[in-house]
């Protein structure tokens, strides 16, 4: 079985074309929000490293945007982590099967999440990360349920620059952020 990044740079994953953003006219690639653990590439978005001038910078807005998408993901694999245990764990089943408890964690998620009773049980308020009106992060609740269990193996940094395109392609993400298109309304007020 090929990893899912071999898969990725083979162009094996069926990721749609290239799409320029609204309002823009340079196609760019769908991408994966990560963070340092990986370098940057084609289809592999990750913050600015290091301190950007200033605090309303448009390299510390656009990292700032991409660290909150990028946190969604972080609440789903941790609430998914939290209430389904054996994801944390490495396990000797094999490869289809593993793909079977997975997608069967996902469905039992989906599916406690659909209507309001389940989704009170399964994630009550205060589950998920939020933000309080400063822009300060408030951990969920998820975070703490996790804290005495042991979790996968934690990745190392990636200092890799990344290829002049994939810099060009986190450029165009930059721009567009900072657009009458792409800026959103609450984005200035943190800072």
């Amino acid at each position: 079985h090929a990893t899912l990044y071999e898969k990725m740079h083979q162009g094996k994953l069926g990721i749609p074309d290239p799409k320029a953003l609204p309002g823009r006219t340079k196609p760019v690639p769908y991408v994966f929000v990560q963070d340092d653990a990986f370098a940057i590439s084609k289809n592999i978005m990750k913050p600015y490293t290091g301190q950007t001038s200033g605090s309303s910078s448009p390299e510390r807005m656009f990292s700032y945007r991409l660290s909150r998408a990028r946190r969604i993901i972080e609440n789903v694999f941790g609430i998914l982590g939290s209430k389904f245990r054996v994801l944390l764990k490495t396990t000797a089943l094999h490869p289809d099967k593993v793909a079977s408890v997975v997608l069967s964690c996902i469905y039992l998620h989906n599916f406690l999440r659909r209507n309001a009773t389940s989704k009170s049980s399964y994630t009550p308020p205060g589950a998920f990360d939020s933000e309080d009106s400063a822009g300060n992060l408030i951990p969920g609740s998820w975070r703490s349920d996790l804290e005495d269990t042991e979790s996968l193996i934690t990745q190392q940094n990636v200092p890799k620059r990344g290829s002049i395109e994939s810099q060009e392609i986190r450029n165009e993400f930059h721009d567009y952020f900072i657009s009458a298109e792409g800026a959103v309304p609450w984005q200035y007020d943190l800072y």
